[in-house]
């Protein structure tokens, strides 16, 4: 299997906007007329108590899930629906538009190809839409699409179309994003989103389904660099097949790059190093894989390899330390501050860590640093120094976002209470190894 020709079929996506722009409309228009509903769920939405003011059955009611949520007409928590076409597979994530809901969208977003910020036609570009387009460049989201939503309500004009575009530009130099498609919609009425609009002639682009199937997202990941962070040692022994009693492969899932039968690779920290002689996945053994694959490598020296470790390529190191520095998202009521003690989840192990630093808080409008605080509240996103009991084997986030991001745990209660994203590593790992290769 060839990796130039493998089908790429799971887009993920989130959508984000301000408080009733119409995101979960959105969601539900794009189930409904792609016909991705079970008869189940089409009947319990027409049992619904919400009906739209021309009698139609409420559409948002399909994400909208929480009574909190249908009886203050915002979302809270993060809902995902999964649904295909012939062309390709989706996970959406549908996420909060207020800014006390910052974590919320982070958590939603941060697995996330691809980020659509929806813009009320009648109010244009307004804050929010800056914050989620800001959060979406943070998180290295590859693509965008704004979506000018209820252009009925502005008259399927052109122009007001135009301006909002414009207005959008003008802040795009501040977000490193290369791929933004601007869509203008109607998600009540559907217009745009499955079926192309009849009321707005003048737009010759795709409808938000068709560039959602056609957007290309191969080279979202990091092909060069190989990375497996080991989950666990697989040995069977299966006592009625004697070929399992010698088995031992190392499985997970494929953070980075390619893999190959015969390709010389080094287990971090030990800096071990071998050939791949099995590759095995749930389709058997095969010649190859590749991010984000989950396999089982079988090497061809008994080497000590255990879970926390990383497989990576010989001649594309990561980097390593326990000095880290690093983005943070937080999570948690109980404010950050320099000098409290955490786990740190990263990859496949857990490690204790000390903010040694709060550094800057980001305006997450402008992207701005703003000067040291003593402490990130809930929904802050601001730039620590770590340190960690062991050194971390990673790679900078801009670089690969799995295996250079982490989330923080408090101690005693185990609580997610940040999620971070790690700058590029100082130095690269080079341990003293000997070499089983040869």
């Amino acid at each position: 299997m060839s990796v130039s020709h493998h089908p790429v079929d799971l887009l993920r996506f989130n959508t984000c906007g301000s408080v009733d722009d119409g995101k979960s409309t959105l969601i539900g228009r794009l189930l409904y007329d792609s016909k991705s509903l079970m008869d189940d769920q089409l009947e319990a939405l027409e049992r619904s108590a919400d009906i739209t003011g021309d009698g139609q059955i409420n559409l948002a009611n399909l994400t909208d899930g929480l009574r909190a949520e249908r009886e203050q007409g915002i979302t809270i928590d993060v809902a995902y629906r999964y649904f295909a076409t012939p062309r390709r597979k989706f996970i959406i994530a549908d996420t909060p538009g207020h800014v006390q809901y910052t974590r919320n969208m982070v958590t939603g977003a941060s697995t996330a190809n691809l980020s659509i910020v929806l813009v009320d036609a009648r109010l244009g570009v307004i804050e929010q839409s800056r914050r989620h387009a800001c959060i979406a460049s943070l998180l290295r989201i590859p693509h965008l699409v704004v979506a000018v939503n209820k252009m009925d309500l502005a008259g399927w004009s052109e122009d007001r179309f135009a301006e909002i575009r414009g207005q959008f530009e003008e802040f795009l130099p501040l977000l490193d994003m290369k791929d933004v498609m601007f869509i203008p919609v109607s998600a009540l009425a559907g217009d745009n989103v499955v079926d192309r609009s009849t009321h707005m002639p003048w737009y010759s682009g795709p409808t938000l389904l068709g560039h959602l199937e056609e957007v290309h997202i191969g080279s979202d990941w990091n092909l060069q660099d190989f990375r497996l962070p080991v989950q666990w040692v697989n040995r069977p022994h299966h006592p009625k097949d004697p070929a399992l009693h010698d088995f031992r492969g190392f499985s997970g899932q494929i953070a980075g790059g390619v893999v190959r039968v015969g390709q010389p690779v080094m287990a971090l920290p030990s800096g071990f190093t071998s050939n791949v002689r099995e590759i095995w996945t749930t389709d058997g053994p095969q010649p190859e894989a590749f991010c984000p694959q989950s396999v089982t490598l079988v090497l061809e020296h008994d080497i000590d390899i255990s879970r926390g470790d990383m497989i990576v390529d010989l001649n594309a190191l990561p980097g390593a330390g326990a000095e880290l520095h690093a983005k943070v998202c937080w999570m948690h009521p109980r404010p950050l501050q320099a000098g409290k003690k955490y786990f740190l989840k990263h990859t496949t192990q857990t490690v204790a860590a000390v903010v040694t630093a709060i550094e800057h808080r980001i305006n997450i409008t402008t992207l701005v640093q703003e000067p040291a605080a003593p402490e990130l509240a809930m929904n802050d996103i601001g730039e620590i120094r770590l340190r960690t009991s062991k050194p971390l084997i990673f790679d900078g986030y801009t670089h690969n976002r799995l295996t250079g991001s982490f989330i923080l745990i408090e101690q005693g209660t185990n609580a997610t209470v940040g999620a971070g994203m790690l700058h590029p590593p100082t130095e690269v790992a080079r341990p003293e190894y000997k070499d089983f290769s040869i």
